[in-house]
């Protein structure tokens, strides 16, 4: 894309020559005479123009230097620049088309410029919007909806009946909409039988399901991943669990069934959420976090750590009084 219509899409304002091409996004050390750059620290500043970028994002501090090449200022140089990234890797090229090896019956529904990779199966009476790409020997189940502008990469697994939003990502090897993990025991005999997994799973807009991931079905009912929420790798969402909006989930973190996390709640790295707990609006979990069952989580802002998770600084107070004892002994 030219500078001039990079800074209107964004939108940035743009100090300098506009049109001038860029192809990609890169760091300051790998950066070609095509590439675009960031710096959201004065102190840097100097490097981004001395490096070989064709262009830099800067912030405001940046919109009186004395530069031999283009800036764009924006207010949020960081997100301009993921932006950015998001703006170049769509304007790439027509990728779309059906590979010859992929299973198409005639009753799906493809929106324009969808692309099917090599390999993929998908089901019957699906729904697929415009400008969507399935990767290469994903499967698709019978009656699955998938909205525009999505990215399933390859080896995904999408069970029937689930739906997904539009500019949904997920990575390769995520599996969406297996059954949950619910049994029901014999008390005479102790065997296990499942409970019905029947429901259905749905992903709204703008979600990303990281590699590996797994999200279960409903059992009776539904899960729901609701707009904007990222999950990182090997991520586990049981049956029945309900994520709020712009949620971030880091890697091996579990939420067993019926969870409930509202909007704007981060959860760090391997936290275990058992069932039926609900964790409320603005909450911060962090590593290795464990929330026992029913446990509600209350504090918009409040970081809570350990196990079972309380507020931080009354996890290191209780640290303290441990590591004092110990040494009175």
């Amino acid at each position: 894309m030219t500078l001039r219509d990079l800074a209107e899409n964004l939108p940035c304002r743009l100090l300098g020559e506009g049109s001038s091409l860029v192809t990609t996004v890169s760091s300051l050390q790998s950066a070609s005479t095509e590439s675009l750059v960031f710096v959201d620290d004065p102190k840097h500043l100097d490097a981004a123009l001395a490096s070989s970028a064709a262009a830099v994002i800067a912030g405001e501090f940046a919109a009186k230097a004395s530069a031999h090449k283009p800036l764009l200022i924006a207010s949020q140089p960081r997100l301009a620049f993921a932006r950015a990234a998001k703006l170049l890797r769509s304007s790439t090229g027509d990728h779309s088309g059906i590979h010859p090896s992929a299973i198409v019956p005639p009753s799906a529904q493809m929106g324009t410029k969808v692309a099917v990779g090599a390999r993929v199966v998908l089901g019957g009476h699906i729904k697929i919007g415009d400008h969507t790409m399935i990767g290469a020997g994903s499967v698709i189940g019978d009656g699955v909806e998938i909205g525009a502008d999505c990215r399933i990469d390859a080896n995904v697994t999408i069970y029937a009946g689930v739906v997904l939003g539009n500019r949904v990502v997920v990575q390769s090897g995520a599996v969406l909409g297996s059954d949950g993990f619910g049994y029901v025991r014999d008390e005479q005999s102790g065997h296990y039988e499942q409970f019905p997994q029947v429901g259905r799973l749905v992903i709204e807009d703008d979600v990303e399901i990281g590699a590996n991931s797994t999200v279960d079905r409903g059992a009776l009912d539904e899960t729901r991943i609701r707009r904007g929420t990222k999950i990182d790798n090997l991520v586990h969402v049981g049956h029945n669990v309900q994520i709020g909006q712009d949620v971030v989930i880091a890697a091996q973190t579990g939420l067993s069934g019926s969870a409930v996390v509202e909007d704007n709640v981060i959860i760090g790295g391997q936290v275990g959420i058992a069932d039926h707990v609900r964790i409320e609006e603005g909450a911060i979990l962090g590593a290795q976090s464990g929330i026992p069952t029913k446990k509600v989580i209350r504090g918009k802002g409040v970081v809570f750590w350990g196990t079972p998770a309380r507020p931080i600084r009354e996890y290191l107070k209780e640290l303290a009084f441990l590591s004092r004892s110990a040494k009175e002994k």
